[in-house]
């Protein structure tokens, strides 16, 4: 499993980190969790939880600050 997209944090804009930042970060739950079956069983069980949606966006946040520094804060 590829868990970094093209092997690269590099993006043009800060959007496209973005985005990076939360493909990275659903890849990080498919390798946690490689069962798709547990995943879509479980999927209504944090989709209505606010603890677990705030701390999805955390790692989203902690992605992208990752590949901002990796990309110097697209100066």
């Amino acid at each position: 499993m590829e868990l970094v997209p093209s092997n690269s944090l590099k993006t043009a804009t800060p959007q496209e980190g973005r985005e990076l930042a939360i493909k990275m970060a659903r890849l990080a739950i498919k390798a946690t969790q490689p069962d798709a079956e547990a995943r879509e069983r479980l999927r209504p069980v944090y989709a209505e939880n606010p603890d677990s949606l705030i701390a999805i966006g955390q790692v989203i946040a902690t992605e992208f600050a990752t590949i901002a520094a990796a990309n110097d804060y697209w100066r």
